[in-house]
Protein backbone atom coordinates (compact mmCIF):
# COMPACT_ATOMS: atom_id res chain seq x y z
CA UNK A 1 0.00 0.00 0.00
CA UNK A 2 1.33 3.55 -1.27
CA UNK A 3 1.70 5.14 2.30
CA UNK A 4 2.12 8.74 0.83
CA UNK A 5 -0.89 8.90 -1.73
CA UNK A 6 -4.11 9.33 0.13
CA UNK A 7 -7.25 7.74 0.45
CA UNK A 8 -9.32 9.95 -0.49
CA UNK A 9 -8.69 11.31 -4.02
CA UNK A 10 -11.36 12.41 -6.52
CA UNK A 11 -9.28 13.75 -9.57
CA UNK A 12 -8.20 11.46 -12.66
CA UNK A 13 -4.29 10.70 -11.44
CA UNK A 14 -1.59 8.10 -12.52
CA UNK A 15 1.24 7.84 -9.66
CA UNK A 16 3.46 5.86 -7.20
CA UNK A 17 4.65 6.49 -4.80
CA UNK A 18 8.38 5.56 -4.00
CA UNK A 19 9.95 4.42 -0.87
CA UNK A 20 12.55 1.49 -0.51
CA UNK A 21 12.50 -1.93 -0.25
CA UNK A 22 14.75 -2.38 2.53
CA UNK A 23 18.14 -3.35 2.15
CA UNK A 24 20.43 -3.90 5.45
CA UNK A 25 24.15 -3.19 5.18
CA UNK A 26 26.60 -3.56 8.39
CA UNK A 27 29.22 -1.00 9.12
CA UNK A 28 32.03 -1.58 11.57
CA UNK A 29 33.96 1.33 12.02
CA UNK A 30 37.27 1.22 14.07
CA UNK A 31 38.37 4.82 16.13
CA UNK A 32 41.91 4.88 17.90
CA UNK A 33 42.51 6.75 20.15
CA UNK A 34 46.22 7.97 20.97
CA UNK A 35 48.31 11.38 21.04
CA UNK A 36 48.60 13.91 18.29
CA UNK A 37 51.21 16.75 17.67
CA UNK A 38 50.29 19.98 17.89
CA UNK A 39 51.75 20.24 14.28
CA UNK A 40 49.31 17.91 13.15
CA UNK A 41 46.05 19.76 11.76
CA UNK A 42 43.01 17.68 14.14
CA UNK A 43 42.61 19.23 17.45
CA UNK A 44 43.17 17.97 21.03
CA UNK A 45 39.72 16.26 21.95
CA UNK A 46 38.56 16.02 18.44
CA UNK A 47 38.29 13.03 16.34
CA UNK A 48 38.59 13.13 12.15
CA UNK A 49 37.92 10.50 9.49
CA UNK A 50 41.26 9.17 8.04
CA UNK A 51 41.76 7.14 5.31
CA UNK A 52 45.19 7.23 4.21
CA UNK A 53 48.77 7.65 5.59
CA UNK A 54 49.07 11.01 4.11
CA UNK A 55 45.90 11.92 6.43
CA UNK A 56 47.53 10.24 9.35
CA UNK A 57 50.52 12.77 9.57
CA UNK A 58 48.85 15.44 7.80
CA UNK A 59 45.65 15.40 10.91
CA UNK A 60 48.21 13.90 13.48
CA UNK A 61 51.79 14.83 12.81
CA UNK A 62 55.11 12.82 11.59
CA UNK A 63 56.19 10.85 14.41
CA UNK A 64 53.08 10.58 16.15
CA UNK A 65 51.80 8.31 18.61
CA UNK A 66 48.43 8.35 16.39
CA UNK A 67 50.28 8.11 13.02
CA UNK A 68 52.05 5.21 14.32
CA UNK A 69 48.39 3.24 15.32
CA UNK A 70 47.06 4.11 12.47
CA UNK A 71 49.79 2.36 10.04
CA UNK A 72 49.85 -0.40 12.01
CA UNK A 73 45.90 -0.58 11.71
CA UNK A 74 46.16 0.00 7.95
CA UNK A 75 48.65 -2.54 7.61
CA UNK A 76 46.75 -5.34 8.81
CA UNK A 77 43.39 -3.69 7.62
CA UNK A 78 44.01 -2.47 4.16
CA UNK A 79 39.72 -1.54 3.48
CA UNK A 80 38.66 -1.33 7.38
CA UNK A 81 37.26 2.24 8.04
CA UNK A 82 39.39 4.26 10.40
CA UNK A 83 38.89 6.83 12.33
CA UNK A 84 41.32 8.90 14.72
CA UNK A 85 41.14 10.64 17.81
CA UNK A 86 43.54 12.94 19.67
CA UNK A 87 43.86 12.72 23.15
CA UNK A 88 45.85 15.61 24.54
CA UNK A 89 49.18 14.86 26.54
CA UNK A 90 49.70 15.89 30.10
CA UNK A 91 52.63 15.46 32.47
CA UNK A 92 56.63 15.20 31.59
CA UNK A 93 58.38 14.28 28.46
CA UNK A 94 60.40 11.44 28.88
CA UNK A 95 64.19 12.70 27.74
CA UNK A 96 67.30 9.85 27.38
CA UNK A 97 71.10 10.30 26.96
CA UNK A 98 72.75 7.87 24.69
CA UNK A 99 76.62 8.54 25.33
CA UNK A 100 79.04 7.85 22.84
CA UNK A 101 82.68 6.76 24.18
CA UNK A 102 85.40 3.93 22.79
CA UNK A 103 84.79 4.12 19.12
CA UNK A 104 86.49 1.75 17.61
CA UNK A 105 89.00 2.63 15.70
CA UNK A 106 88.77 1.09 12.58
CA UNK A 107 85.52 2.15 12.58
CA UNK A 108 82.29 0.13 10.96
CA UNK A 109 78.77 -0.34 10.80
CA UNK A 110 76.71 1.25 13.81
CA UNK A 111 73.36 -0.56 14.40
CA UNK A 112 70.87 1.22 16.62
CA UNK A 113 67.03 -0.19 16.74
CA UNK A 114 64.42 1.90 18.17
CA UNK A 115 60.82 1.13 18.78
CA UNK A 116 61.90 -1.35 16.59
CA UNK A 117 62.68 0.72 13.66
CA UNK A 118 66.56 0.05 13.12
CA UNK A 119 68.87 3.17 12.42
CA UNK A 120 72.29 2.26 10.92
CA UNK A 121 75.12 4.69 10.16
CA UNK A 122 78.89 4.32 8.59
CA UNK A 123 81.64 5.17 11.77
CA UNK A 124 84.59 5.77 9.14
CA UNK A 125 88.18 5.23 10.41
CA UNK A 126 89.33 7.71 13.38
CA UNK A 127 85.97 8.77 14.00
CA UNK A 128 85.51 10.59 17.23
CA UNK A 129 83.15 10.27 19.74
CA UNK A 130 81.64 13.58 19.00
CA UNK A 131 81.65 13.15 15.52
CA UNK A 132 79.59 9.79 15.34
CA UNK A 133 77.07 11.34 18.25
CA UNK A 134 76.40 14.00 15.72
CA UNK A 135 76.17 11.56 13.27
CA UNK A 136 73.37 9.20 15.09
CA UNK A 137 71.29 12.34 16.64
CA UNK A 138 71.08 13.43 12.46
CA UNK A 139 69.98 9.58 11.18
CA UNK A 140 67.28 9.96 14.24
CA UNK A 141 66.23 13.48 12.95
CA UNK A 142 66.31 12.22 9.62
CA UNK A 143 64.65 8.74 9.71
CA UNK A 144 61.86 7.94 7.99
CA UNK A 145 60.75 3.93 6.74
CA UNK A 146 59.91 4.25 3.38
CA UNK A 147 58.24 1.15 2.91
CA UNK A 148 56.16 1.35 6.09
CA UNK A 149 55.74 4.97 6.79
CA UNK A 150 57.20 4.73 10.05
CA UNK A 151 58.88 7.87 11.37
CA UNK A 152 60.89 7.38 15.38
CA UNK A 153 58.85 8.53 18.47
CA UNK A 154 61.77 10.83 19.33
CA UNK A 155 63.83 13.67 18.29
CA UNK A 156 67.55 13.83 18.73
CA UNK A 157 69.86 17.06 19.89
CA UNK A 158 73.28 16.56 20.12
CA UNK A 159 76.05 18.24 22.50
CA UNK A 160 79.45 16.85 22.38
CA UNK A 161 79.73 12.85 22.48
CA UNK A 162 76.08 12.95 23.62
CA UNK A 163 72.98 12.19 21.90
CA UNK A 164 69.52 13.57 24.45
CA UNK A 165 66.73 12.21 22.53
CA UNK A 166 62.92 13.62 23.61
CA UNK A 167 59.46 12.13 23.30
CA UNK A 168 57.68 13.38 21.09
CA UNK A 169 54.76 13.46 23.47
CA UNK A 170 54.11 14.28 27.13
CA UNK A 171 52.66 10.96 29.07
CA UNK A 172 54.68 8.02 31.35
CA UNK A 173 53.80 5.53 27.63
CA UNK A 174 57.43 6.68 26.67
CA UNK A 175 58.94 4.55 29.30
CA UNK A 176 58.01 1.18 27.38
CA UNK A 177 59.38 2.69 24.46
CA UNK A 178 62.46 0.09 23.91
CA UNK A 179 66.36 1.24 22.39
CA UNK A 180 68.36 -1.93 21.48
CA UNK A 181 71.75 -2.48 19.78
CA UNK A 182 70.67 -5.66 17.68
CA UNK A 183 73.69 -8.59 17.28
CA UNK A 184 74.27 -8.26 13.31
CA UNK A 185 76.15 -11.28 11.00
CA UNK A 186 78.97 -9.04 11.08
CA UNK A 187 80.13 -6.89 13.85
CA UNK A 188 77.77 -4.22 15.26
CA UNK A 189 80.06 -1.17 15.93
CA UNK A 190 77.86 0.15 18.05
CA UNK A 191 78.59 -3.05 20.67
CA UNK A 192 80.00 -1.61 23.51
CA UNK A 193 80.23 1.85 22.43
CA UNK A 194 76.74 3.35 23.32
CA UNK A 195 75.41 4.14 27.10
CA UNK A 196 71.82 4.83 27.46
CA UNK A 197 70.52 6.32 30.74
CA UNK A 198 66.76 8.38 31.25
CA UNK A 199 67.46 11.81 32.38
CA UNK A 200 64.19 12.85 32.80
CA UNK A 201 61.41 9.78 33.00
CA UNK A 202 57.83 10.28 31.32
CA UNK A 203 55.07 11.15 33.73
CA UNK A 204 51.45 11.93 33.31
CA UNK A 205 48.37 9.82 31.52
CA UNK A 206 46.64 11.14 29.07
CA UNK A 207 42.41 10.89 29.94
CA UNK A 208 40.00 10.09 26.90
CA UNK A 209 37.31 12.01 28.37
CA UNK A 210 37.04 14.64 25.72
CA UNK A 211 37.46 11.80 22.77
CA UNK A 212 34.53 9.92 24.29
CA UNK A 213 32.55 13.28 24.21
CA UNK A 214 33.51 14.11 20.65
CA UNK A 215 32.45 10.88 19.88
CA UNK A 216 28.43 12.02 20.37
CA UNK A 217 26.33 9.40 18.99
CA UNK A 218 28.33 8.18 15.95
CA UNK A 219 28.58 4.20 15.95
CA UNK A 220 32.22 3.32 16.85
CA UNK A 221 31.76 -0.51 16.80
CA UNK A 222 35.60 -0.91 17.50
CA UNK A 223 37.54 1.50 19.60
CA UNK A 224 40.98 0.96 19.77
CA UNK A 225 42.89 2.47 22.82
CA UNK A 226 46.36 3.44 23.72
CA UNK A 227 44.94 4.04 27.35
CA UNK A 228 44.99 1.03 29.71
CA UNK A 229 45.20 3.16 33.18
CA UNK A 230 42.29 2.74 35.78
CA UNK A 231 41.11 5.95 35.25
CA UNK A 232 40.42 5.35 31.63
CA UNK A 233 39.32 2.39 31.87
CA UNK A 234 36.39 3.26 34.58
CA UNK A 235 35.62 5.94 31.80
CA UNK A 236 35.06 3.43 28.98
CA UNK A 237 33.18 1.07 31.22
CA UNK A 238 30.97 4.15 31.53
CA UNK A 239 30.75 5.21 28.38
CA UNK A 240 29.84 1.89 27.19
CA UNK A 241 27.93 0.07 30.02
CA UNK A 242 24.36 -1.64 29.39
CA UNK A 243 22.17 0.68 31.67
CA UNK A 244 22.98 4.31 29.69
CA UNK A 245 25.71 3.66 27.79
CA UNK A 246 26.23 2.74 24.56
CA UNK A 247 24.96 -0.46 25.02
CA UNK A 248 21.72 0.50 27.13
CA UNK A 249 18.05 0.72 25.32
CA UNK A 250 18.42 4.43 25.05
CA UNK A 251 21.34 4.55 22.84
CA UNK A 252 22.12 1.11 21.04
CA UNK A 253 25.07 2.15 19.52
CA UNK A 254 27.00 -0.85 20.92
CA UNK A 255 31.11 -0.93 20.50
CA UNK A 256 33.93 -2.41 22.49
CA UNK A 257 37.39 -1.09 24.65
CA UNK A 258 40.68 -2.98 22.86
CA UNK A 259 43.85 -1.33 25.03
CA UNK A 260 47.24 -2.63 26.22
CA UNK A 261 49.08 -3.75 28.92
CA UNK A 262 52.42 -4.58 29.64
CA UNK A 263 53.38 -6.27 33.05
CA UNK A 264 54.49 -9.47 34.46
CA UNK A 265 51.69 -12.47 33.76
CA UNK A 266 50.24 -12.72 37.39
CA UNK A 267 49.76 -9.01 37.34
CA UNK A 268 48.19 -8.82 33.96
CA UNK A 269 45.91 -12.00 35.21
CA UNK A 270 45.46 -9.99 38.51
CA UNK A 271 44.59 -6.36 36.72
CA UNK A 272 41.84 -8.20 33.99
CA UNK A 273 40.13 -10.10 37.08
CA UNK A 274 39.77 -7.24 38.98
CA UNK A 275 37.94 -5.95 35.88
CA UNK A 276 34.43 -8.19 35.55
CA UNK A 277 33.26 -6.66 32.38
CA UNK A 278 32.31 -7.55 28.72
CA UNK A 279 33.66 -4.23 27.49
CA UNK A 280 37.17 -4.31 27.88
CA UNK A 281 40.00 -6.35 25.93
CA UNK A 282 43.42 -6.14 27.34
CA UNK A 283 46.09 -7.28 24.42
CA UNK A 284 49.01 -7.85 27.35
CA UNK A 285 52.90 -7.45 26.75
CA UNK A 286 55.75 -8.36 29.35
CA UNK A 287 57.65 -6.36 30.99
CA UNK A 288 60.70 -8.23 30.18
CA UNK A 289 61.37 -9.89 27.35
CA UNK A 290 62.74 -7.32 24.75
CA UNK A 291 59.18 -6.34 23.27
CA UNK A 292 60.32 -3.62 20.45
CA UNK A 293 56.99 -2.43 19.52
CA UNK A 294 55.31 0.17 21.25
CA UNK A 295 52.37 -1.25 23.27
CA UNK A 296 50.30 1.19 20.90
CA UNK A 297 51.37 0.08 17.84
CA UNK A 298 50.96 -4.00 19.26
CA UNK A 299 47.78 -3.54 19.97
CA UNK A 300 46.49 -1.85 16.66
CA UNK A 301 47.81 -4.37 14.94
CA UNK A 302 46.84 -6.84 16.39
CA UNK A 303 43.13 -5.23 16.78
CA UNK A 304 43.35 -4.49 13.12
CA UNK A 305 44.19 -7.83 12.08
CA UNK A 306 41.03 -9.15 13.43
CA UNK A 307 38.56 -6.21 12.19
CA UNK A 308 37.28 -7.34 9.15
CA UNK A 309 36.36 -10.50 10.21
CA UNK A 310 34.27 -8.89 13.66
CA UNK A 311 31.99 -7.08 10.65
CA UNK A 312 31.32 -10.49 8.72
CA UNK A 313 28.18 -10.80 9.52
CA UNK A 314 25.92 -12.32 6.48
CA UNK A 315 29.15 -14.29 5.17
CA UNK A 316 29.75 -15.68 8.92
CA UNK A 317 33.38 -14.54 9.31
CA UNK A 318 32.77 -12.96 12.98
CA UNK A 319 32.19 -16.17 14.00
CA UNK A 320 35.68 -17.92 12.51
CA UNK A 321 38.83 -18.62 15.18
CA UNK A 322 40.73 -16.40 14.80
CA UNK A 323 44.13 -18.19 15.56
CA UNK A 324 46.98 -18.23 13.39
CA UNK A 325 46.41 -15.06 12.13
CA UNK A 326 49.88 -12.95 11.09
CA UNK A 327 49.90 -9.93 12.06
CA UNK A 328 51.34 -7.32 10.66
CA UNK A 329 54.30 -4.96 11.62
CA UNK A 330 54.88 -6.17 15.12
CA UNK A 331 57.82 -8.10 16.21
CA UNK A 332 58.07 -10.93 18.45
CA UNK A 333 59.90 -10.48 21.66
CA UNK A 334 63.56 -11.45 21.53
CA UNK A 335 63.85 -13.62 24.23
CA UNK A 336 62.12 -16.56 23.20
CA UNK A 337 61.40 -18.07 26.75
CA UNK A 338 58.52 -15.00 26.80
CA UNK A 339 57.05 -16.35 23.72
CA UNK A 340 53.72 -17.73 25.59
CA UNK A 341 53.89 -21.46 25.14
CA UNK A 342 50.18 -23.39 25.57
CA UNK A 343 50.24 -23.38 30.09
CA UNK A 344 50.76 -19.65 29.24
CA UNK A 345 47.88 -18.80 27.05
CA UNK A 346 45.45 -21.44 28.68
CA UNK A 347 46.20 -19.87 32.23
CA UNK A 348 45.96 -16.34 30.65
CA UNK A 349 42.61 -17.09 28.73
CA UNK A 350 41.30 -18.63 31.86
CA UNK A 351 42.04 -15.37 33.78
CA UNK A 352 40.79 -12.75 31.27
CA UNK A 353 43.59 -11.92 29.34
CA UNK A 354 43.79 -12.12 25.62
CA UNK A 355 46.66 -13.97 24.13
CA UNK A 356 48.99 -14.14 21.15
CA UNK A 357 51.95 -16.73 19.50
CA UNK A 358 54.79 -16.71 17.62
CA UNK A 359 55.20 -19.15 14.57
CA UNK A 360 58.17 -21.02 13.33
CA UNK A 361 58.62 -17.88 11.23
CA UNK A 362 59.18 -15.38 14.31
CA UNK A 363 55.94 -13.68 13.15
CA UNK A 364 53.65 -12.61 15.79
CA UNK A 365 50.11 -14.20 15.21
CA UNK A 366 46.58 -13.99 17.15
CA UNK A 367 45.98 -16.91 19.47
CA UNK A 368 43.00 -16.09 21.32
CA UNK A 369 41.08 -12.32 21.82
CA UNK A 370 38.96 -12.13 24.75
CA UNK A 371 36.94 -10.20 27.10
CA UNK A 372 37.21 -9.47 31.06
CA UNK A 373 34.33 -11.30 31.31
CA UNK A 374 34.35 -13.98 34.29
CA UNK A 375 30.61 -14.07 36.01
CA UNK A 376 27.41 -12.57 35.88
CA UNK A 377 26.00 -11.48 39.14
CA UNK A 378 28.17 -13.63 40.91
CA UNK A 379 27.73 -16.67 39.41
CA UNK A 380 30.57 -18.20 36.71
CA UNK A 381 29.80 -16.82 33.08
CA UNK A 382 31.53 -16.88 29.47
CA UNK A 383 28.54 -16.15 27.59
CA UNK A 384 30.49 -12.69 26.44
CA UNK A 385 33.87 -14.07 27.09
CA UNK A 386 35.05 -14.74 23.14
CA UNK A 387 35.58 -11.14 21.62
CA UNK A 388 33.69 -13.31 18.44
CA UNK A 389 30.26 -13.05 20.62
CA UNK A 390 30.65 -8.98 21.20
CA UNK A 391 30.44 -8.63 17.32
CA UNK A 392 27.76 -11.03 16.68
CA UNK A 393 25.41 -9.64 19.29
CA UNK A 394 25.90 -6.23 17.80
CA UNK A 395 25.56 -7.10 13.90
CA UNK A 396 22.63 -9.29 15.14
CA UNK A 397 20.63 -7.04 17.15
CA UNK A 398 21.26 -4.22 13.84
CA UNK A 399 20.13 -6.80 11.63
CA UNK A 400 16.47 -7.20 14.17
CA UNK A 401 16.47 -3.26 13.96
CA UNK A 402 16.85 -2.84 10.45
CA UNK A 403 14.18 -5.86 9.64
CA UNK A 404 11.94 -4.74 12.45
CA UNK A 405 11.80 -0.62 10.94
CA UNK A 406 11.21 -1.78 7.76
CA UNK A 407 8.35 -3.97 8.00
CA UNK A 408 6.71 -1.82 11.43
CA UNK A 409 7.79 1.48 11.14
CA UNK A 410 4.27 3.69 11.08
CA UNK A 411 2.05 0.59 11.97
CA UNK A 412 -0.80 0.87 13.88
CA UNK A 413 -1.06 -2.38 16.42
CA UNK A 414 -3.78 -4.75 16.63
CA UNK A 415 -4.00 -7.96 18.06
CA UNK A 416 -5.45 -9.70 15.05
CA UNK A 417 -5.74 -8.65 11.57
CA UNK A 418 -8.58 -10.25 9.85
CA UNK A 419 -8.83 -7.68 7.28
CA UNK A 420 -4.86 -7.71 6.22
CA UNK A 421 -4.86 -4.07 5.98
CA UNK A 422 -1.29 -3.37 4.99
CA UNK A 423 -1.33 -0.62 8.02
CA UNK A 424 -1.59 -2.71 11.26
CA UNK A 425 0.73 -5.03 12.38
CA UNK A 426 0.12 -7.91 15.07
CA UNK A 427 2.18 -9.76 17.39
CA UNK A 428 2.20 -12.61 15.16
CA UNK A 429 3.47 -10.62 12.38
CA UNK A 430 6.44 -9.10 14.36
CA UNK A 431 7.24 -13.11 15.53
CA UNK A 432 7.19 -14.14 11.61
CA UNK A 433 9.85 -10.63 11.05
CA UNK A 434 11.79 -11.82 14.22
CA UNK A 435 12.50 -15.53 13.16
CA UNK A 436 12.64 -14.90 9.42
CA UNK A 437 15.38 -12.49 10.33
CA UNK A 438 17.01 -15.20 12.49
CA UNK A 439 16.67 -17.59 10.05
CA UNK A 440 18.35 -15.34 7.67
CA UNK A 441 21.82 -15.06 9.38
CA UNK A 442 23.18 -18.65 9.71
CA UNK A 443 26.92 -17.56 9.78
CA UNK A 444 25.73 -16.25 13.09
CA UNK A 445 23.09 -17.98 14.87
CA UNK A 446 21.95 -21.27 14.49
CA UNK A 447 19.04 -23.69 15.73
CA UNK A 448 16.44 -21.64 14.36
CA UNK A 449 13.88 -24.49 14.54
CA UNK A 450 14.67 -24.74 18.20
CA UNK A 451 14.34 -21.35 18.70
CA UNK A 452 11.16 -20.70 16.91
CA UNK A 453 8.64 -21.31 20.09
CA UNK A 454 10.88 -19.77 22.39
CA UNK A 455 10.10 -16.34 20.28
CA UNK A 456 7.31 -14.62 22.51
CA UNK A 457 5.73 -11.22 21.41
CA UNK A 458 2.79 -10.18 22.87
CA UNK A 459 1.20 -6.47 23.74
CA UNK A 460 1.62 -4.94 26.94
CA UNK A 461 -1.25 -5.13 29.37
CA UNK A 462 -1.17 -1.65 30.65
CA UNK A 463 0.42 -0.06 27.53
CA UNK A 464 -1.29 -0.90 24.57
CA UNK A 465 0.93 0.81 22.24
CA UNK A 466 3.81 -0.97 23.67
CA UNK A 467 4.98 -4.85 22.14
CA UNK A 468 7.25 -6.82 24.33
CA UNK A 469 9.51 -9.23 23.15
CA UNK A 470 11.53 -12.57 23.82
CA UNK A 471 13.92 -13.42 21.73
CA UNK A 472 16.58 -16.12 22.39
CA UNK A 473 19.86 -15.68 20.43
CA UNK A 474 22.00 -19.04 19.95
CA UNK A 475 24.99 -17.83 18.76
CA UNK A 476 27.50 -20.05 16.18
CA UNK A 477 31.08 -20.79 18.28
CA UNK A 478 34.10 -20.70 17.05
CA UNK A 479 35.97 -23.97 16.20
CA UNK A 480 38.89 -23.71 19.02
CA UNK A 481 39.72 -26.80 20.26
CA UNK A 482 39.67 -30.14 18.14
CA UNK A 483 40.31 -32.53 20.37
CA UNK A 484 40.90 -36.48 18.55
CA UNK A 485 42.34 -40.18 19.60
CA UNK A 486 44.33 -41.75 17.58
CA UNK A 487 44.53 -44.95 18.19
CA UNK A 488 47.52 -47.20 16.39
CA UNK A 489 47.50 -50.54 15.46
CA UNK A 490 50.17 -53.13 14.36
CA UNK A 491 48.07 -55.25 11.77
CA UNK A 492 44.47 -52.43 11.39
CA UNK A 493 41.12 -55.24 11.22
CA UNK A 494 37.58 -54.72 11.60
CA UNK A 495 37.23 -56.40 14.76
CA UNK A 496 39.72 -54.62 16.79
CA UNK A 497 38.48 -51.31 15.38
CA UNK A 498 35.48 -52.22 17.17
CA UNK A 499 37.11 -53.36 20.34
CA UNK A 500 38.73 -49.84 20.69
CA UNK A 501 35.26 -47.84 20.13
Amino acid sequence: MASNIPAALTAPIFTFDVQSGGNFEAETREILLGYGLAAGALAEGSIALCNTREDARRLAGAGSMLESMFLATRRNAPAQEIWIGRVADTGTAEIRTITVANVPAAGGQGVLQIAGETISIEIAAGATAAQVAASLGAAINAYYNRLKNYSLPFTASVAAAVVTITARHKGVYASGLDIYIPVLESVNAFSGVLTFQTATPGAGVGSIANVLAAMNDDPFEIITSAFGDSANLALAMVFLNEVSGRWSYAQQIYGHYFYPKTDTSSNLATFALARDNWHLTMVPMFSAGGFATPDYMWVAAQVGRIATWLGGGANGDVSRNQTGLVVQDVLAPRDRTYWMDYATRDAMLKNGVSTWNVNRNGDVTIDKIITHQQTTNGAPDTTFRDIQAVYQVIYALKKFRADLAYEHSNKALAQDNPSNLDAISTPKDIKATLFHTYQSMPGVLKNSASVLPYIVVTIDQDNPNRVNAQLPMDRVNALDIFAGLATVYSQFTTSAATASL
